[in-house]
């Protein structure tokens, strides 16, 4: 049996590094061992990562850093530890209510700087914003007016208050409601990041059983609340103007079915990973 990592000392030189080798090596459960104990390091002292990794002899591991990976050997997202995670060109505040922003969801933004190359949007639609992850990513990019729809007063909550931090609170409005049931009138950008794991289907602990199952399943086939999409789509996508949706990696053809079953036109975008990811429905050209 092999014997666990000694205790670092908590001050003296090589200290930091060695408590950050030890808490990677009880993180092994995690693809991203490493780098969530140098996160929580960083967040113990009150630092950017780059400072530790820069320097590390010059801090002390704090008091409070036990703590913090007693709660990541829970399976606690990093990002409920630290309150934070970095997206596009922002960072975002995130808590319990808020689905945890992935790199993977960029892909939408990518997407929709190629529909509008050149030019940009003037106004944009989020449903499902979350705590603001799509829109005010979108708005940092473009002099945009943006409207974020969630069903959950936790994410809404997350979501003005990155706004107002990131300055955008003048250009991001959030209302409460049920994807786009309240919504009247045209966007020239539409994101979403919908609901689209099957019910039955088993997801990482820090997953199940941290993160807000409304905002990841969606039925037994992971495709009920695009059916509701699909409907609502048509109507709200301004001349010109592009939805652009996240979709599950195998989801690609029946959700292409659903949204040109309403008249739209599709086009498939894939992730950092090669993954299919995002798709793009604009009007069908006039014939």
């Amino acid at each position: 049996m092999t014997a666990p990592p000694p205790t670092p000392p908590a001050s003296g030189r090589g200290a930091v590094r060695a408590a950050i080798a030890t808490a990677a090596a009880r993180f092994a459960f995690s693809a991203t061992s490493r780098l969530d104990a140098e996160l929580l390091m960083a967040h113990a002292l009150g630092v950017e990562r780059n400072a530790i990794l820069l320097d590390p002899d010059r801090y002390a591991v704090p008091d409070t850093f036990p703590a913090l990976v007693e709660r990541r050997l829970r399976h606690e997202p990093i990002a409920y530890i630290t309150g934070t995670r970095g997206f596009w060109s922002i960072d975002l505040a995130v808590g319990p209510g808020a689905l945890v922003p992935r790199a993977d969801s960029e892909t939408l933004l990518i997407a929709a700087q190629a529909h509008f190359a050149g030019r940009a949007p003037a106004t944009i639609l989020d449903l499902g914003t979350g705590p603001g992850t799509l829109l005010l990513a979108a708005l940092d990019e473009w002099p945009a007016q943006g409207l974020g729809v969630d069903y959950s007063p936790q994410a809404l909550a997350y979501a003005r208050a990155n706004a107002a931090t990131l300055g955008m609170a003048d250009r991001a409005h959030f209302i409460r409601g049920s994807w786009a049931s309240a919504i009247v009138g045209e966007f020239d950008l539409i994101l979403a990041n919908p609901p689209y794991i099957a019910t039955n289907e088993q997801l990482p602990p820090e997953v199940q059983n941290h993160e807000p199952h409304a905002a990841l399943f969606a039925g037994a086939d992971g495709l009920d609340d695009y059916r509701i999409l699909a409907e609502q789509l048509p109507a709200l996508i301004a001349p010109g103007g592009a939805a652009v949706i996240e979709i599950g990696s195998t989801q690609a053809p029946p959700v292409t079915t659903l949204l040109e079953a309403r008249g739209l036109h599709v086009a498939l975008h894939h992730d950092y990973g090669g993954n299919a990811r995002a798709l793009v429905a604009t009007h069908a050209p006039a014939t």
